[in-house]
């Protein structure tokens, strides 16, 4: 990034703050303008490696440098890993009577309870007919074989097993 621009913009603010003082505080600003133009770098260096770390604070955990090469400071961009997707859980088998066929129905739910079965569905990272699946199993009487993860999610299960 090239600084002499900004340099230079604040060489001409001075000079123009230096006319309304006449001849000698023209003078004056031309006198100052060049051992100012080190100072006026290195001001400039401090607030960009401060905008670098403030931008890093938000990215993290990327991060944004701020280099010198040269004269003129220079960016190293470092971009956060992208997010690893998360992996479904692989469906379960369907539940088959004893000829071996799977049966399909259609169910109306109103939609507070359909968003719910969505939500429970989410958190146990299973699609909404694995989800009914299993609320359906362990809903019918007589049924110890249920298996099924707690609500909290994680790897623990709870139920019966034959």
């Amino acid at each position: 990034m090239d600084l002499m621009p900004y340099v230079e913009l604040v060489r001409r603010e001075l000079a123009a703050a230096a006319e309304a003082g006449g001849d000698e505080a023209r003078a004056l600003a031309e006198r100052l303008t060049a051992p100012l133009e080190s100072a006026i770098r290195l001001t400039l260096m401090e607030a960009l490696a401060a905008a670098g770390a403030e931008i890093t604070r938000e990215m993290a955990p990327g991060s944004v440098w701020v280099r010198l090469n040269g004269r003129d400071p220079d960016f190293v961009v470092t971009l956060p890993p992208p997010a690893a997707p998360a992996q479904p859980e692989p469906e379960p088998e369907p539940v088959v009577d004893e000829k071996g066929a799977t049966s399909r129905i259609n169910l109306r739910l109103p939609e507070e309870i359909k968003a719910r079965v969505e939500e429970a569905a989410a958190r146990e990272h299973v699609s909404v007919n694995s989800w009914l699946l299993r609320a359906a199993t362990a809903a019918l009487p007589g049924n110890r074989a249920t298996i099924g993860r707690t609500h909290g999610g994680g790897d623990n299960f709870q139920g019966w097993a034959r």
